[in-house]
């Protein structure tokens, strides 16, 4: 007969006590070691897929002329196409990229649902109708189109939130749908009045797309991703609380409509500056948190989806870029928009099987 069944029954149950707590302290540590090697792992293969587009693609360059260009040799003809295209477009796809997964994961934690990415629920579409209303009516151009773009998405946002009340989850999501239709329906009616010129210019906020890429862009993206990123990272400690139920987190010491309030804004904030940088580069957001969830067994990390988003972005610019049947060099929101489609239909259709088994 073992020790423990001869101690006390107040030591048997102290010890079970502490073997259960190692248990969990053990298991913590395995799934903090896993996201870890998994967060290495997608750092690994955004840093090839920006070296590849770097290095690679209808113009090569070898990695010792690149270090070269980077510290300040000049190469007739190399230095222009990689330090004032290839490079910059690689970072703002990487930067673009790390935006909307984080942005589209908030949303999707936040409110519980795999469908509640903001490329479905229509703060997208709502940079996408301001810029192209400034575009065609008012010959915006430039920063001020982005800027544009980063209210229309505050305003759509904040309209969603109070159309869909305090009750918000499956609600918000409803009424994202239809604000979406509305402003697909106005882009379509504010195009249909453009000029052939303008609509060329509005056409990037329909599709998202890299071409037009320059490092003053990359710049103002950096700068307003340094002033959100802390704010993500403030909220995103309380994200999984909330996961438990608001009832819970309450319990647990987390001001709950707070907490949302601000985790809302910082997402809405990601994904409008990411879709003033590149337009709106289609189901990167929705992709990119379910994608990470898969690799971490469940597990929520933003950082995970940030870099699943920047490889998305990375991988689907080099395709459209470079390899497309018949040399046609497409936006990046096309092959986004291809990959993002079927990914969807599979969801809901897996989500239904789930709700007739349930």
């Amino acid at each position: 007969m073992s020790a423990q069944l001869l101690a006390p029954a107040g030591e048997r149950d102290s010890s079970r006590t502490i073997d259960s707590l190692k248990l969990l302290r053990a298991q913590r540590a395995r799934l903090r070691r896993k996201t870890v090697l998994v967060c290495l792992g997608l750092a690994t293969l955004s840093f090839a897929l920006l070296a590849v587009n770097i290095l690679l693609g209808s113009f090569t360059v070898t990695i010792p002329d690149f270090f070269a260009m980077l510290f300040g040799k000049t190469i007739p003809g190399a230095s222009f196409i990689v330090m004032e295209n290839k490079l910059p477009r690689a970072v703002l796809g990487l930067l673009v990229g790390l935006a909307f997964g984080v942005g589209g994961t908030i949303f999707q934690t936040l409110l519980r649902n795999p469908l509640a990415s903001p490329d479905i629920i229509g703060i997208s579409q709502g940079a996408s109708a301001s810029a192209v209303a400034a575009i065609v009516f008012f010959g915006a151009s430039g920063a001020t189109v982005s800027l544009v773009a980063i209210i229309g998405a505050v305003l759509l946002a904040l309209l969603i939130v109070a159309l869909a009340g305090r009750n918000s989850g499956g609600r918000l999501i409803l009424v994202g749908l239809g604000v979406a239709a509305l402003m697909n329906a106005f882009v379509t009616f504010v195009m249909q009045r453009a000029e052939i010129n303008r609509a060329q210019d509005a056409i990037v906020w329909l599709t998202g797309s890299l071409n037009s890429a320059n490092w003053d862009r990359v710049v103002a993206l950096s700068g307003a991703l340094l002033l959100i990123w802390p704010l993500s990272a403030l909220f995103s400690a309380r994200l999984g609380t909330l996961q438990l139920g608001d009832d819970t987190a309450a319990g647990l010491g987390i001001a709950v409509s707070r907490t949302k309030l601000g985790l809302i804004l910082v997402g809405v904030a990601l994904i409008a500056v990411a879709t003033a940088a590149a337009g709106p580069v289609a189901f990167v957001a929705f992709l990119a948190g379910p994608i990470a969830r898969r690799l971490l067994a469940g597990r929520i990390s933003l950082l995970a989806s940030g870099l699943v988003g920047a490889s998305i972005v990375l991988a689907a610019d080099y395709v459209a870029a470079y390899l497309i049947p018949g040399g046609a060099a497409l936006p990046v929101g096309v092959v986004t928009g291809a990959t993002g489609a079927p990914f969807l239909l599979w969801l809901l259709i897996s989500s239904n099987r789930r709700g007739n088994a349930a």
